[in-house]
């Protein structure tokens, strides 16, 4: 699908569904003026899993990938949803038990976002859950699954906004036992805000950011990070036995 606008600017259905994301983060900004920032994960391939393995188990899902962020009150930070598709893994999908539901839904006709490949849905279709990799890079191609999809096909609850109680860093080692684990636990960084090389990611297609960036403002990142800083930070590593994983995140979720 294409949208034409003034009457020479073409514009695809992926930078159409990319940019009224930036103009639900102007919204917020305009609600919350000049002290939102735009907080993500610098390592998505763990923290997406624990996400949607906490998902699976009964906790309610505010985002996949990244929150929009502001303070609030003297100490606390504030959250809620930044609208994304979520990749999750063909193999990953069937461990948490929402294959069937997944196949089902494109047997029917229906679709995942549009960003997804092919040999996706064509692997959905047949009941094929190896996972699939993009050729000669290490990286895997996956179901692209709307927000409102995980409670239509897959019975996940989704949140709408909440408070942060702590920060969980999560890695994976799949030689290893699931656990919380103890030590230095790193601080947050510029890397895990939407800004600099990760906004490369975002064009601003309409230009309608008036010069802001995607991440909000430096001095709204700054009051963030301050107060997230004195929250209690956990370290849980996770493995690819799913049912340990999950016991580990209920482990260190539960405790905060």
């Amino acid at each position: 699908m294409t949208l034409t606008t003034s009457g020479n600017t073409v514009v695809n259905a992926e930078q159409l569904y990319e940019a009224s994301r930036r103009v639900i983060a102007l919204t917020v900004e305009d609600l919350w003026p000049g002290s939102s920032a735009v907080l993500g994960p610098q390592c998505p391939s763990a923290s997406r899993p624990t996400a949607l393995l906490l998902a699976s188990s009964g906790w309610q899902l505010l985002a996949n990938d990244r929150v929009l962020a502001r303070p609030t009150g003297t100490r606390g930070v504030e959250v809620v949803p930044w609208p994304s598709a979520a990749a999750v893994g063909l193999g990953l999908l069937e461990f948490l038990g929402w294959g069937a539901a997944a196949r089902g839904h494109v047997v029917e006709g229906a679709a995942f976002h549009p960003t997804q490949h092919e040999a996706v849905t064509t692997a959905l279709l047949v009941g094929d859950f190896t996972p699939l990799w993009e050729d000669g890079k290490w990286r895997e191609r996956k179901v692209q699954v709307f927000p409102n999809q995980f409670t239509s096909l897959f019975g996940v609850e989704l949140a709408t906004g909440g408070r942060a109680a702590a920060l969980l860093f999560p890695r994976v080692d799949s030689e290893s036992s699931p656990d919380v684990v103890g030590g230095a636990v790193r601080a947050l960084g510029d890397d895990d805000f939407m800004s600099g090389a990760t906004e490369d990611r975002y064009p601003d297609i309409f230009e309608l950011a008036g010069g802001v960036g995607g991440g909000g403002l430096r001095s709204a990142r700054e009051e963030v990070s301050a107060r997230l800083a004195v929250l209690p930070h956990r370290t849980v590593r996770l493995s690819h036995d799913v049912p340990a994983s999950v016991a580990a995140l209920r482990k260190v979720a539960e405790a905060i």
